[in-house]
C-alpha cells in the first residue's frame, strides 16, 4: 500500500494543506488566503490565528473527500518562521495543534519544521534541483527578504543568513505601496498585473545596497511622494517599483555569490512569483555566470507542499 505524507502550514496570510506520496508525487494541495479588510496593511496575529482555526477543518474535509487518509503515515506542520531558537509567531500554533490532533487520530508519527525550510524544500522540488547540495537560497516574501547559504550534509540542512534587508522586506514594500494605491492586501498579484501596462524607465527609483544588505525604507518614502504628486499613473509606478526591487536583489545576490564562491541560486517565497522580478533576475544573473533555479510561481507562494516533503524525507532538508 502506498504511503502518504501530510503537510500543514499556517503562515501569516495563508492556510495550506498538502499531501505527497513516497515518490514525491503531489496528491493534494489546497490553500485558503486569509481575508484582510480593504485599506488595512495586514492582520493581527490573533485575527490570523482565528481564521486558520476556521479554515483547517474545511481544507481537511476536502482532503478526506479526495485522498484515502488511512494511507497517511506521517503528519508534519510548520511551527515557526525560521529554524532559529528565538523564532516564534502565534499563527503557527493553529497548524501544530491541528497536526498533532490528526496524527493522534490516525495513530501515525508527527514532526515539525520551520516555514522557511518548507519554502526551500518546495522550491528545490519544483525547480528539480536534484543533486545540488551547496547553494544560495533567496527567500523573498511578505515578511522576509534573506540571502541564505545552504549546505546539505548527510541529508541535513545547514542554513546561514549572509544577507537581508536592514529595514522592511521586499514583500512589505510591495504591500505598503499597493495599499497606498487603494489595492487589496496582499497587493503583489494586482501590482504585477498593473506593471504589465507600465512604461519602463519613466520613473527611476533609488537603489540602496551595501554588500549583501538592502535598504527599502527610502524607496517606500520616495514612492509615497510620487503617488501623492499624482503625476504618474499606477502602472508606471508599479513597473518602476519592481525594477528597483529586482536591481537591489541582483546586487546582493551577485555579491553573495562572490563572497561564498557559490554560483547556484534558488529563488523562493511569494515575491519570487513576480514575473518581472524573476525574469529579469534570471537574465542578469545568467550573464554573470550564475545558475538560477526558479520555483514555479504556484510553489513560490505560501504552501504546505514543502512541509509534506520534509516529512517524507525524515529531516532530509532540516537539521
Amino acid at each position: 500500500m502506498s504511503k502518504y505524507f501530510l503537510g500543514i502550514d499556517t503562515s501569516c496570510y495563508t492556510t495550506s494543506i498538502a499531501v505527497v506520496d513516497e515518490n514525491e508525487k503531489l496528491m493534494f494541495d489546497s490553500r485558503q488566503v486569509l481575508k484582510v479588510k480593504r485599506g488595512l496593511r495586514g492582520l493581527r496575529q490573533s485575527e490570523a490565528l482565528f481564521q486558520h482555526i476556521k479554515n483547517l477543518p474545511i481544507l481537511f474535509e476536502k482532503l478526506a473527500s479526495q485522498v484515502d487518509i488511512n494511507k497517511i503515515s506521517k503528519v508534519s506542520a510548520s511551527n515557526k518562521p525560521r529554524n532559529l531558537p528565538e523564532s516564534y509567531m502565534p499563527v503557527f500554533l493553529a497548524g501544530t495543534s491541528f497536526g498533532k490532533t490528526i496524527a493522534a487520530m490516525l495513530k501515525t508519527s508527527y514532526e515539525e519544521y520551520s516555514h522557511q525550510e518548507g519554502h526551500i524544500a518546495a522550491g528545490k522540488w519544483s525547480a528539480e534541483m536534484l543533486d545540488i547540495r551547496d547553494y544560495i537560497a533567496v527567500h523573498i516574501s511578505g515578511g522576509t527578504t534573506e540571502i541564505l547559504k545552504v549546505c546539505e550534509i548527510d541529508n541535513k540542512f545547514k542554513v546561514q543568513i549572509i544577507g537581508a534587508t536592514k529595514d522592511i522586506s521586499a514583500g512589505q514594500l510591495i504591500d505598503r505601496i499597493g495599499v497606498m494605491m487603494g489595492l487589496n492586501f496582499p497587493s503583489g498579484k494586482e501590482l504585477d498585473k498593473l506593471s504589465k501596462n507600465g512604461v519602463l524607465g519613466k520613473i527611476k527609483l533609488p537603489v540602496s545596497t551595501e554588500g549583501t544588505y538592502i535598504n527599502f525604507s527610502g524607496t517606500e518614502t520616495h514612492v509615497k511622494r510620487i503617488i501623492e504628486s499624482r503625476i504618474y499613473n499606477n502602472s508606471d509606478i508599479a513597473v518602476a517599483l519592481f525594477e528597483c526591487i529586482y536591481k537591489s536583489l541582483f546586487e546582493v545576490i551577485k555579491n553573495s555569490c562572490k563572497k561564498t564562491k557559490i554560483n547556484d541560486v534558488l529563488l523562493v517565497g511569494g515575491v519570487a512569483s513576480n514575473s518581472f522580478i524573476r525574469d529579469n533576475l534570471f537574465i542578469r544573473l545568467k550573464r554573470e555566470g550564475i545558475n538560477v533555479y526558479l520555483s514555479k510561481p504556484h510553489y513560490s507562494t505560501d504552501n504546505a507542499v514543502g512541509i509534506a516533503l520534509l516529512g517524507l524525507n525524515g529531516g532530509r532538508y532540516s537539521e
